[in-house]
């Protein structure tokens, strides 16, 4: 099951710099906006390492953005902008956030360690979305330039009993760090360097199994670049009782941030569908069109957050539908559906999403896998006024309101081996890259 490991990480020294200007979101959720802002927040921002610009390397004299980022975290490192930790340590790490749209408070509690990479095949760890070539062939190529992880993989457990919890934070006291994102999250983090207590936390992940929420590329770049530097003969130090326990070889882990999925912290929200670029699309005709396998409603007004309450109230599977002729609430008619959801797996056909990918995008809009995949004529969005506010000023032909996935569901399908639909799970809020760095070497 789960092997978990301390680790000397490195991390950004505080007499030379502040966290708040050198952290950032995930390099996926980075904009090119939020790109340029990180880069003129200071010198020593993660974002020269992950996500680094362009125009800041030297093509002609053979740099590139990855071996101009290996040079950096060197130098970092030689200048002590990122310091070491003397022992192998965890850290708990804690969110406090407001639910978006709401004004409710929640804390989400997980810890930050070593976790050892397992092919899908083990059924220790398991996915629950593809992955795609194209940013695992750029993560590969900043690993094998900086031979380190910058930023954590976030995976799921299940504890309903938490007892990973108590061990990680009875008594934690003041957090040795602390800094709020440019979202308003508080993130604060706790080092634990005591081997009783992290031998108590090795011992109570060991039968556990692990879900990705967010990570699913970085994770699948790991694993290969672990395959490609595993030893001739098998390692047996991982269990040593005379130290703690830590990776048969460095390649063999990645950084990770455990959480528990029975806690009440964990929110995941919905990502909305936005069409463009569909020749001849008929607004006025589209209801015509989906009622074959829809039940059609037309929602008055022009308010969004109107849409969003009339679908929450919905039991069955739905979604809301908007053009510039207007809103319209579609109630999947099950008898309908089922032969166009048959080849899905089972749990995966209780989904609103692969009703919404399988029947409206790919039969009824005509969106092949390949065009959905490569997102050559969807937008995804996690602001439903925004996604909305597209279709209004003309820059898309339809805008799909959804619901979020539930962590019941997602639980379901991962653990039976299935994947959900592109951009099915949106967790909030993201893990900040740059609380710790795993160095290969």
């Amino acid at each position: 099951m789960a092997r978990i490991y301390p680790f000397r990480a490195w991390r950004y020294n505080p007499t030379v710099v502040k966290l708040e200007d050198v952290v950032t979101q995930p390099y996926d959720k980075i904009s090119p906006s939020m790109q340029q802002a990180y880069h003129q927040r200071s010198p020593y921002n993660l974002v020269r390492i992950i996500l680094g610009l362009p125009q800041l390397f030297d093509a002609e004299r053979g740099e590139s953005v990855y071996t101009r980022a290996a040079r950096e975290f060197a130098e970092w490192r030689e200048e002590g902008v990122l310091i070491q930790e003397k022992t192998p340590c965890v850290f708990a790490y804690a969110q406090r956030f407001t639910v978006p749209g709401s004004e409710e408070v929640k804390e989400r509690r997980g810890f930050i360690a070593l976790g050892r990479l397992h092919d899908y095949s083990e059924q220790v760890v398991f996915r629950h979305e593809q992955t795609l070539s194209k940013p695992k062939s750029d993560r590969l190529n900043l690993l094998k330039a900086t031979h380190a992880h910058f930023g954590q993989i976030f995976m799921l457990y299940s504890d309903p009993a938490r007892s990973v919890e108590r061990i990680l934070y009875d008594g934690s006291g003041t957090a040795e760090v602390e800094v709020t994102d440019e979202y308003g999250v508080l993130h604060r983090v706790w080092r634990i360097a005591d081997p009783a207590t992290i031998r108590l936390l090795t011992t109570a992940m060991a039968d556990k199994k692990l879900i990705i929420a967010d990570g699913h590329h970085r994770y699948e770049t790991a694993l290969q670049y672990a395959k490609e530097h595993a030893p001739a003969e098998a390692v047996h130090t991982e269990h040593n009782t005379a130290e703690l326990p830590h990776p048969p070889y460095p390649e063999a882990a990645a950084m990770m941030t455990f959480v528990n999925m029975d806690a009440e912290g964990l929110v995941i929200l919905p990502t909305h569908r936005v069409v463009h670029g569909i020749d001849g699309f008929d607004a006025d005709g589209f209801a015509g069109l989906v009622e074959e396998f829809f039940t059609v409603k037309a929602l008055a007004g022009h308010a969004v957050p109107g849409y969003l309450t009339a679908l929450g109230k919905e039991p069955g599977t739905a979604f809301v539908a908007v053009t510039r002729s207007g809103a319209l609430l579609l109630r999947a008619r099950p008898e309908r559906c089922a032969s166009m959801l048959e080849k899905l797996p089972e749990r995966q056909r209780a989904l609103d999403l692969s009703h919404l990918h399988t029947i409206l995008l790919e039969h009824l809009l005509g969106l092949d896998a390949t065009k959905i995949r490569e997102e050559s004529n969807l937008r995804y969005l996690r602001d439903a006024t925004e996604a909305v506010d597209q279709v209004r000023r003309g820059e898309a032909e339809i805008a799909f309101l959804t619901r979020p996935v539930t962590m019941e569901q997602l639980r379901e399908v991962a653990f039976a081996g299935d994947v959900m639909p592109q951009k099915s799970t949106d967790f909030y809020p993201k893990l900040l890259s740059g609380l710790a760095v795993y160095a290969l070497d």
